[in-house]
């Protein structure tokens, strides 16, 4: 009698459900990146226990035991190369450990890994159809063993085994807390996870923020808060700059925070952060993704791509969305239509939070756009959805602002005096190239503003846009520009004589400079300078060819260019009469040449100036020659 009585309970051994080895085979090689994710998932396996059990004493104080604190405890085991999780959670029954750990798969199953074979797509699809995430543990292990009972005081323990072969056994255990240990015996080859160094910072990576104790070798290692879950009314600003300092690696604090919780369309709870420094500005690195998302807590994926646009890659945060489908590996997201939904959600979010930003404290918005505005106006040649809110951030100096002062294209039009519907830009090198060149003074002289553009790429995002609210965008080099009269411009139209005359002339100039010009004609703007080119092209402008020129890849060069003469300026004058005398043609025809190199030159598109330099020593020479015998004529 007191044989039986101490007899141990015999092992109920019990068949798998499927072919489980050609699905431990597709979950080992096909499902997983990295092996080190068995930890996370039986962590994930652990808090989900500790989620239910926390539900339950809400709901029933009973199942209170103040002995069983809530906590995840990770032990390894050098000598027998082991490594074991525990969680005080809900637990499991007899029939609860059978349905979960046994029943791999589901009806059809076996049908559908027979179609799969080979295939690792299909493969990659069968995440989400078997409840196996547990089952990664045999990445890395021979075997694995479970320890479990119940929440329900009057259910036993029992304890599961299997190598994963093909059955596993459920043995009777009596009496052991409640809770559920997994330990995984590890392969020859994956020893280093029986080292509790090597598990923390998989912990750190995954699980960090996980709201129960991780507990390694009586040590906590998962130390910082979730805090993107709590109200923003919650959050110190100290905690904002750890938390970004923490997913940064960065001594700097941010420049700016944006705290998201949403229940509709979409659940989200998020802190994204603005760095102050742009390392891609100074050609150090180009910056990659860095908005980590998560799932209750959980990692899912790090440095997630294609969640918000590649052109605000400068933005760091965390995403937490409960909403997300997930496969089994918690690496793919299945359900791809809510994964767009979430990224277009975060993206309109960021740029009204950047409208706001702009409104309400400017001076900060201008140190935002000096570093990161190149981002933005990525986003404008590349999302055409929110290209109208990307180009309301966008910001110049003008021929009105002071230097540092910098307005938007709203900005202008407010500034509008006059029942015209176009906006002028200018694109050079700093505010005082542009000034110093010859296209500014016209509009100046008539108190029409200019924005100034500084990047190769500005004259491309305005021809690109070509309006803004009804205003047309137009450089102030271009060809056709309508400029009202000045009040010293004189009224009176000139007579058919004057008008044979000066077309004669533009003609004349025209035949001396053959192909280098498309047209000579005489200039409506107010000029200090005898000629200028200007562009009969509005969709390349000046600046654009500069920068084509730099990359070998203007198709249509300086000859494209029309020549605007300035009839007051006394050089054009001289010329004029120069020719109506005998004087030599050579020479006039040098004069003319040079006076569209100066042009050029000033417009920045003179490709060799060797031949301008021979002709300029030329001038020179005849200058100083005949300049030599008044001078003795005066000396007696």
């Amino acid at each position: 009698m007191q044989k039986e009585k101490n007899k141990s309970p015999k092992p109920e051994t019990r068949k798998f459900k499927a072919e489980v080895k050609q699905i431990l085979d597709i979950v080992v090689n096909s499902l997983y990146t990295h092996r080190e994710i068995f930890v996370r998932e039986l962590v994930s396996n652990a808090f989900d226990a500790l989620e239910k059990m926390r539900h339950k004493t809400l709901s029933d104080t009973a199942y209170t035991d103040p002995d069983a604190p809530l906590e995840i405890k990770i032990d390894t085991d050098k000598e027998n190369h082991t490594i074991t999780v525990t969680d005080s959670g809900i637990g499991m029954t007899h029939d609860e450990l059978i349905a979960n750990l046994g029943t791999i798969a589901r009806s059809g199953t076996l049908e559908y890994v027979k179609n799969v074979g080979d295939d690792e797509d299909m493969a990659k699809d069968m995440i989400g159809k078997f409840g196996v995430g547990f089952y990664s543990a045999f990445m890395v292990g021979t075997e694995v063993r479970v320890k479990t009972r119940s929440f329900d005081p009057d259910e036993k323990g029992y304890e599961w085994f299997s190598d994963g072969i093909g059955q596993y056994k459920i043995t009777e255990i009596g009496d052991i807390p409640r809770g559920t240990s997994i330990t995984v015996t590890l392969k020859e080859d994956a020893y280093e996870y029986d080292n509790p160094e090597n598990i923390k910072p998989i912990i750190n990576k995954y699980s960090n923020f996980v709201s129960y104790p991780i507990m390694i070798e009586g040590e906590r290692v998962n130390t910082v808060q979730a805090i993107w879950l709590k109200s923003s009314s919650e959050v110190t600003d100290e905690e904002y700059d750890e938390f970004y300092k923490f997913l940064s690696n960065s001594v700097e604090e941010s420049l700016f925070k944006l705290h998201l919780s949403s229940d509709a369309p979409i659940q989200l709870s998020s802190i994204l952060y603005i760095p102050q420094t742009n390392y891609e500005k100074f050609g150090l690195m180009k910056l990659k993704p860095s908005v980590n998302l998560y799932c209750r807590k959980i990692l899912l994926q790090q440095n997630t791509e294609n969640l918000i646009p590649e052109y605000m890659r400068f933005i760091t945060g965390v995403v937490d969305s409960a909403d997300l489908t997930l496969n089994i590996s918690r690496e793919t997201i299945q359900d791809n239509l809510i994964f767009r939904k979430l990224g277009k959600f975060l993206t309109k979010r960021i740029l009204k939070f950047l409208a706001d930003q702009a409104k309400n404290d400017k001076e900060k918005y201008a140190a935002f756009w000096d570093t990161f505005g190149m981002f933005l106006k990525e986003g404008i040649l590349s999302d055409f959805e929110n290209r109208k809110e990307l180009t309301g951030l966008m910001r110049f100096n003008s021929s009105t602002s002071e230097k540092d002062e910098l307005v938007s294209l709203d900005d202008y039009i407010e500034n509008v005096k006059d029942d015209r519907k176009t906006i002028y830009y200018l694109a050079g090198v700093s505010k005082e190239d542009i000034e110093n060149g010859p296209y500014v003074e016209t509009f100046s002289s008539r108190g029409i503003e200019v924005l100034y553009l500084y990047d190769a790429i500005d004259d491309f995002i305005m021809t690109s846009l070509g309006e803004h609210e009804g205003f047309k965008l137009v450089s102030a080099d271009s060809s056709d520009i309508d400029l009202p009269d000045t009040e010293e411009k004189e009224k009176s139209e000139p007579d058919e004589v004057s008008a044979e005359v000066t077309k004669n002339f533009h003609s004349w100039m025209k035949e001396i400079l053959t192909d280098k010009v498309t047209d000579v004609r005489e200039t409506k703007r107010i000029l200090n300078r005898p000629a200028i080119v200007v562009n009969p092209d509005a969709g390349v402008t000046t600046s654009m060819r500069r920068v084509m020129k730099a990359a070998g890849k203007d198709a249509s060069g300086p000859g494209a260019q029309i020549l605007e003469i300035n009839h007051a300026h006394p050089l054009i004058t001289k010329i004029k009469e120069l020719r109506a005398g005998k004087t030599d043609k050579g020479f006039l025809q040098s004069c003319v040449e040079q006076i569209y190199d100066n042009a050029l030159t000033e417009a920045g598109l003179m490709e060799n100036p060797r031949t301008m330099i021979e002709r300029i020593y030329e001038i020179m020479d005849r200058a100083l020659i005949e300049e030599k015998p008044k001078a003795k004529k005066k000396k007696k």
